[in-house]
């Protein structure tokens, strides 16, 4: 018999509160907010897949992202197809808190218009950017392969001396739109090193073709939208 957190094994019981709390990582004390230090994760690693027809793909895997760099991690968020568009504003809110927050980073690589949408925007245009993007992915996998992700990366250091945590947010649009291959996101899973944790989000067709590679797999499906009754945009909730 093991002791009980008050170091007597006769009063051990798992369902106490005090056995409860003394196994969870925060043993029970209320989280506060601290200082942010250079840190490196325990047990990142992992590739997780953001699908659906529902909103919050991109808001899911940047709150998480968020949360890893409050920690201290070094995270970074490149995007596909995301330009500028009529329903949007040139500065997005998203933008200026990433750029507020120590050891997040962002880049966008989309440009006007939606692929394949009648919108004034070059088809031509939106594959050469996602072609770039493509090369940018693997470039920034391999600079995190070059990396020792088990130790701090500095919070103000270019993406390309490496990430803790990497978001390749609407890749999976682009494999949808035709605009890349599934075996582009394969070879990115596949050339993915060790201890770096990669999330790829977009696309309302199900990417089963990842699904072995994947770690975590959500669905964010739709219930109810605003958008179907003629809602744009909202400043604050969509950008």
């Amino acid at each position: 018999m093991t002791d009980a957190p008050d170091g007597n094994p006769e009063t051990d019981d798992e369902t106490t509160p005090d056995s409860v709390r003394a196994n969870t990582p925060g043993r029970g004390v209320r989280p506060e907010a601290a200082a942010i230090e250079p840190a490196a994760p325990d047990d990142f690693g992992l590739v997780q897949v953001w699908w659906g027809d529902g909103k919050g793909k991109t808001t899911a895997a940047m709150g998480m992202g968020f949360r890893a760099a409050g920690h201290g991690y070094r995270v970074h968020m490149l995007q596909f197809l995301k330009g500028g568009a009529d329903s949007v504003e040139a500065v997005r809110g998203e933008y200026n808190a990433i750029a507020a927050m120590p050891g997040f980073s962002f880049e966008n690589l989309g440009h006007y218009g939606w692929a394949g949408m009648a919108d004034g925007s070059d088809d031509a245009d939106h594959e050469a950017q996602v072609a770039a993007g493509l090369d940018r992915a693997r470039e920034l996998v391999d600079a995190a392969a070059d990396a020792d992700l088990t130790e701090p990366l500095a919070l103000d250091g270019p993406p390309e001396d490496g990430v803790h945590l990497l978001i390749i947010d609407e890749l999976l649009y682009a494999v949808a739109m035709g605009l890349l291959d599934e075996g582009d996101v394969l070879d990115l899973v596949e050339r993915k090193p060790e201890h770096l944790e990669l999330v790829l989000t977009g696309s309302h067709e199900e990417p089963t073709y990842v699904y072995d590679a994947a770690d975590l797999v959500t669905n964010v499906r739709k219930e109810k939208h605003p958008i179907d009754t003629g809602q744009r945009a909202r400043k604050g909730t969509e950008y």
